[in-house]
């Protein structure tokens, strides 16, 4: 797809691709195909010359980018490439370089990418430049690049052809550089608190009881259907019982359900288990987390996001009983049934779950009344056990589990818990899960991984787990509206 920003009354797209189209093929026959060059030996770059100008002025450097702009000015020719790390002008007069150098020069096109060689110094006004001696072209460009004033704006475009949308809009480069430093930060948070990174499978045999739809593909050497991961939970936890007791994973997940602003079929996470904790361990784990990694990426602990400033160093404590409770107004332990709750669900015109049980029900209140109100940074805990099948039970109360969310601008950030390491109990609750699922659903593939529970058998120790998204924290302390501007490739539909 070509961009079409030509003024009325210049030349037609058409006639632009076949100038450039031109311009390679009289190159080609020259024997000069810009193609066929391998490299260039750059010894600067723009923002270091223009960084420390006393250093370079009057000497020689050699500096490659994209042709960004150009005018010319009788024997002058003045233009702008960028390069990895921002733009510096060059110029150059007919008498500094080769007759044939020259006429070149007055031919490229804007998006060519060229290499130079020349002397550091100001302009008359004052511009940091390379005055060039010498001029290679690298790469011809056969379509043109968006307008400079309008630039690229359709959003659409932009997430379809990210690499012009990089050229174009600096700011965009910028978000992904972060997106790199804060996985750096991360990583180095869990290295130095002595977590092992691993890797697990991505293709999986058998689809699990849990509620998010998976990918499927066929592995034709064994001849058997696949699964793509929808969680790297279970192989970690399996680490856990081999006596590896701090693991974490960087992974790609892959669920097949619907997409919004804060949802991609694929998407990053970071889960880690560590062994001889809980959950009260984890969740000082992430607060403190948190506040390194924002500190450290951007400089600050108060940061803004969509209009609001967030305080990364406060940090609201909530059982999820409370938080319904204080948003809306409804008591859990008024409840004395499941028929208790359904009538209070339907008092408040909140939706049923499939299976309308007490727990259920209050996670479907808090859905509906607190989760929007979140906006600083919240622990929300103790959820029940019937959205928990891999949490442990609370000792004192049964009906719900040692597990937490957090939550920022009305956003869950992460699941963490005491995991579930009794494999009597583990083994009920993924029969329970699955047989749950097959009534709703008689064609689903889903199965218990008996293999998970032997691993149990085998023994776990007490172990706290976390599972958080990489995507919803780049979004975060990018202040990105949307999953989409954090990903370099999001999920589209093909356009034919």
């Amino acid at each position: 797809m070509a961009f079409n920003n030509t003024p009325q009354g210049e030349q037609s797209l058409s006639e632009i691709l076949q100038v450039r189209r031109d311009k390679l093929a009289s190159l080609q026959q020259e024997g000069r195909d810009p193609f066929k060059l391998t490299k260039f030996e750059r010894t600067a770059y723009s923002a270091d010359i223009i960084a420390d100008y006393d250093a370079f002025e009057g000497q020689t450097v050699s500096v490659a980018g994209r042709m960004m702009s150009k005018r010319g000015m009788g024997k002058a020719i003045f233009c702008h490439i960028q390069d990895d790390k921002g733009q510096i002008q060059l110029y150059t007069r007919a008498d500094a370089v080769t007759e044939t150098e020259f006429a070149d020069f007055r031919k490229y096109d804007i998006g060519d990418i060229i290499g130079v060689t020349g002397y550091v110094f100001k302009t008359k006004t004052g511009e940091i430049s390379v005055h060039v001696q010498a001029v290679t072209l690298l790469s011809k460009s056969l379509q043109p690049l968006p307008e400079k004033f309008h630039g690229l704006t359709n959003t659409d475009l932009r997430y379809r052809q990210r690499y012009v949308d990089l050229i174009m809009n600096p700011e965009v480069k910028d978000t992904f550089v972060k997106r790199s430093q804060i996985l750096h930060e991360l990583r180095s948070f869990l290295d130095g608190r002595g977590f092992i990174e691993v890797d697990t499978p991505i293709l999986t045999p058998f689809e699990i009881g849990a509620t998010a739809r998976p990918f499927y593909t066929h592995h034709n050497t064994l001849d058997m259907d696949m699964v793509l991961r929808i969680e790297t939970e279970l192989y970690l936890k399996r680490l856990i019982v081999g006596g590896m007791e701090r693991v974490y994973e960087v992974g790609r997940i892959f669920r097949n359900e619907g997409m919004d602003t804060t949802h991609n079929p694929e998407f990053t996470s970071i889960e880690l288990y560590q062994a001889y904790t809980d959950f009260h361990g984890i969740m000082d784990l992430v607060e403190d987390m948190m506040k390194t990694v924002t500190e450290k990426v951007c400089g600050s602990l108060v940061i803004p996001y969509q209009g609001q400033q967030i305080d990364i160093g406060h940090w609201e404590k909530l059982t999820m009983v409370e938080a319904v409770k204080k948003y809306a107004g409804v008591d859990f332990c008024d409840w004395k049934s499941d028929e208790d709750a359904i009538a209070a669900a339907k008092a408040h015109n909140v939706k049923l779950p499939e299976i309308p049980t007490k727990g259920a029900i209050l996670a479907e209140f808090f859905d509906a009344f607190v989760e929007e109100k979140l906006i600083q940074p919240t622990f929300i805990y103790d959820y029940p056990v019937e959205i928990s099948p891999l949490a442990k039970r609370k000792s004192d109360d049964p009906a719900f589990t040692e597990r937490f969310e957090y939550f920022i601008n009305a956003t869950e950030f992460g699941n963490a818990f005491s995991e579930l390491n009794d494999p009597i109990d583990q083994r009920g609750r993924f029969e329970r899960q699955v047989a749950d699922r097959r009534k709703l659903d008689p064609a689903t593939r889903a199965q218990v991984d008996y293999d998970y529970v032997n691993a149990l058998e085998i023994g776990m120790p007490p172990t706290g787990g976390l599972g958080f998204g990489v995507d919803r924290l780049v979004m975060l302390l990018t202040d990105s509206a949307s999953i989409r501007d954090v990903l370099l490739f999001p999920t589209m539909k093909p356009l034919d």
